[in-house]
């Protein structure tokens, strides 16, 4: 089975889970630039569980499209678990009860030490409750770590909604 046909099997059965609950999911992304949007959209009937997303990119779409506080960006940078925390926060601001946000370093170029090409960090929240973040390493050419980024951050928000 091809990482295509893995994300969006991991979407259905996302759909499945939102559905039960009544939940409508918010995305925040970066790295993965809509491609977990697109993914979920492709799957007939979607309207009734996806509520849409930001593709905040640039640190001034975070800022501006998700809240994100500057201070953050400066101190952590945009591929860190606070800046995650805050776009999961405010994707849930633009409508949606379940949010996930990603922001990752996608390669080829952009890798550091610290948060080498592969870095991605993916963070979960339903209205209301605590976010939780994953920092993933993952590897391969720049599709393939923003296809293990959407595969994650699927599979994650299906785990947070089961514990919910």
């Amino acid at each position: 089975m091809n990482q295509m046909q893995n994300m969006t099997q991991a979407a259905q059965r996302l759909s499945e889970l939102l559905q039960q609950k009544g939940y409508l999911l918010v995305t925040a992304e970066s790295c993965t630039g809509g491609l977990i949007g697109a993914i979920c959209t492709e799957i007939a009937g979607s309207s009734a569980w996806f509520y849409g997303g930001i593709i905040s990119y640039a640190n001034e779409a975070k800022v501006q499209g998700l809240a994100v506080k500057e201070d953050t960006l400066v101190n952590f940078g945009a591929v860190s678990e606070q800046t995650v925390r805050e776009m999961c926060a405010g994707a849930l601001h633009l409508g949606g009860n379940v949010s996930v946000a990603v922001s990752g370093v996608a390669g080829p170029a952009g890798g550091s030490v610290e948060k080498p090409v592969g870095c991605v960090y993916i963070g979960w929240q339903i209205a209301g409750q605590e976010v939780k973040v994953e920092r993933h390493q993952f590897s391969g050419d720049r599709q393939a770590i923003r296809e293990a980024t959407v595969l994650a951050a699927l599979e994650g928000v299906a785990e947070v909604l089961k514990n919910a």
